[in-house]
């Protein structure tokens, strides 16, 4: 049986505000599991901090070697040589920089001494980072297995952060985001994520040796269910309809494991029989109401994507308020709540269901 995790972890959220307002004084290293999110951060942090004040720059500190860095160019006038530093610095405009020191525990000793001095004296080479520049690093957990460790006098000078993996709603937040005019992520691929929590569970939190879809660093492969990898098996959803079921099944195993994939095989098949919210939207109050769950999930993601008007809202949460499962209803209030706020918060019948369902939620 796996031990309990006791170790204090960071959100994603939390883990972005820690760097953008500390890190200017203190290099943190955001360490997790695989797939969690952690390389995103330096893309949350350009879109929140913006690119007129800031460079943003990314290191893949695994494939560099000092010659990525700085390197000694003769200067034949003086007879001295002279530090170059690489152009990834983007040295010399004026911006404060901020960098992100990608999987820093599986570079070369050597570079990982290089690291340490701009993680602790914010110095490239020998190029002093602007004042006020940010610096942070991320690794998986040495746990992993998959070769990740530390110099100890590096280690006990920085911020060791954990991250924890998001929770199926909190993915879901973030997958039914409205992109180009579409959610980020397919809607069966975000209705199996609710109703398989189990999906975003860690095998640090103990007694997931028998849990087919996480990434566990005692068994083999590495195909599992991560925040990462249902984003990407929603590029073969999307396009089912030129892929045989064959071709989806081996694709979707490929990016999540086997178990994933045959269970995640159920709802892509239960999508074609289902309802869409424009019908539903014709006929709130006569539309049938599926008996299976799995499917009335579905249609509450499809509700949220569809509904764009307070009169579709209250006539949508006319059908809502028909399904006999108040927990399904939740979903559908959540969702509306955090993906599109403006629309939900003063809106009639989503206030009565609140009121209604106080003790639920």
């Amino acid at each position: 049986m796996s031990k309990v995790n006791f170790r204090t972890t960071v959100s994603l959220d939390e883990a972005k505000t820690l760097i953008k307002t500390t890190g200017q004084h203190v290099t943190h290293v955001i360490i997790s599991e695989p797939g969690v999110g952690k390389s995103s951060l330096l893309g949350m942090l350009q879109e929140e901090m913006g690119t007129d004040e800031y460079d943003f720059i990314y290191v893949d500190c695994p494939v560099k070697d000092m010659m990525d860095i700085a390197a000694s160019i003769p200067n034949h006038h003086t007879k001295t040589l002279e530090y170059y530093v690489s152009s990834l610095l983007k040295a010399g405009n004026g911006k404060k920089k901020v960098i992100m020191l990608d999987e820093l525990m599986k570079a070369p000793r050597l570079m990982q001494i290089l690291f340490t001095r701009l993680m602790l004296e914010r110095t490239w080479g020998d190029e002093a980072l602007p004042e006020g520049s940010i610096v942070f690093a991320t690794s998986n957990n040495a746990t992993d297995g998959v070769g990740d460790s530390m110099l100890d006098h590096a280690g006990n000078r920085v911020c060791k952060v954990y991250l924890r993996k998001a929770s199926g709603e909190e993915w879901n937040m973030w997958a039914s985001v409205m992109v180009d005019g579409k959610p980020r992520v397919a809607r069966s691929i975000r209705a199996w994520a609710a109703m398989n929590p189990r999906a975003f569970a860690s095998y640090l939190d103990g007694d997931q040796d028998d849990n087919p879809y996480i990434f566990h660093p005692q068994r083999g492969g590495r195909q599992f269910v991560s925040l990462r990898s249902l984003a990407k098996a929603s590029v073969f959803v999307e396009r089912r309809a030129q892929l045989t079921d064959n071709a989806l099944m081996c694709a979707l195993s490929g990016v999540l494991g086997e178990a994933a994939a045959k269970s995640m095989a159920a709802f892509i098949a239960l999508e074609s029989k289902l309802i869409r919210a424009t019908e539903v939207l014709k006929d709130p109050t006569g539309v049938e109401v599926p008996d299976d769950v799995s499917a009335l999930i579905m249609m509450m993601f499809d509700g949220v994507d569809v509904v764009k008007t307070q009169d579709e809202l209250v006539g949508f949460m006319q059908f809502v308020s028909r399904v006999p499962q108040a927990e399904v209803q939740s979903v559908f209030f959540t969702m509306m709540m955090r993906s599109k706020p403006r629309l939900a918060r003063y809106n009639a019948a989503i206030q009565k269901w609140a009121a209604d369902n106080h003790v639920l939620m």
